[in-house]
């Protein structure tokens, strides 16, 4: 059966590998860039696969949360049912670490824009869709200062916070909606894959890409993980783990999304 998948951060990497392998299964794809050249260089290599499946592409910043919410609506606008959200997007290291509101880009782009394009695709997904939350092996605990812009990071500190973070509130939203809601699952997709991230913050050329985004197309698809919602898989080690403990507390996990919410509301 077809599915359509929103794969975000989709012009390279893990996700345009990814987009590849769903799109030779037959499932409708709809990427997701920053630069039109760039999506329009990728819809091209997904066209000319043979299975033929429709490709769309969607073309967003996310650092901003009007572009967020002006993609989500356009998703809407086309489509009743998401199938997959795969929330693949992320930034460690920039030129230009703060947005035009003063926030970390790792926050806003790692952490709260999955968050806000999530709960806005929400009624497209229903009970039966997926989540797919990029997260990290680097996970350190999350200063809410930091989040809000007001304590500056290093790179790594800020890509590690913003990743717990996005764990967090992964699974948050999961137990909050138990039933009600999709399958929302974070991933460790493998450390030091060759991405264009990996390449520029370490100088490493890293593994093999289709590492990840083969966990990736499992997770989106595969009937064994229908039922683990609110779950951290670990592509390191092939299994579902233990994230930061952190992630494991009701209670920071809720500080986090009201930290969320708040830097949404004055934004």
């Amino acid at each position: 059966m077809q599915k359509t998948i929103l794969i975000t951060g989709s012009t390279d990497g893990i996700g345009l590998e990814a987009a590849k392998m769903l799109t030779s299964e037959g499932h409708r794809v709809l990427l997701h860039g920053r630069s039109a050249q760039k999506l329009k260089k990728a819809e091209a290599a997904l066209s000319s696969l043979p299975t033929g499946a429709p490709v769309e592409s969607y073309v967003a910043d996310l650092s901003s949360m009007a572009d967020v919410d002006a993609l989500a609506e356009a998703v809407t606008e086309k489509h009743a049912v998401l199938d997959v959200l795969i929330n693949n997007a992320g930034v460690f290291a920039t030129s230009n670490s703060v947005t035009t509101e003063g926030l970390d880009v790792r926050f806003v782009v790692n952490t709260i824009a999955p968050y806000l394009l999530t709960q806005r695709c929400l009624p497209l997904l229903g009970t039966s869709g997926r989540v797919i939350n990029l997260s990290s092996a680097a996970q350190s605990p999350v200063d809410l200062e930091a989040l809000a812009g007001r304590v500056k990071l290093s790179d790594y500190e800020a890509y590690a916070q913003s990743k717990l973070a996005l764990t967090m509130w992964s699974r948050h939203l999961a137990l909050g909606l138990g039933e009600d809601g999709p399958a929302v699952i974070s991933v460790n997709p493998g450390s030091m894959l060759g991405t264009k991230m990996v390449k520029e913050a370490f100088g490493k050329d890293g593994g093999d890409v289709r590492i990840g985004a083969g966990i990736l197309c499992r997770l989106a698809l595969g009937d064994e993980f229908a039922t683990t919602s609110g779950q951290y898989f670990d592509n390191d080690s092939g299994t579902f783990a233990s994230p930061h403990p952190d992630a494991l507390n009701p209670l920071k996990c809720n500080d986090v999304v009201r930290a969320i919410d708040a830097t949404l509301a004055q934004s």
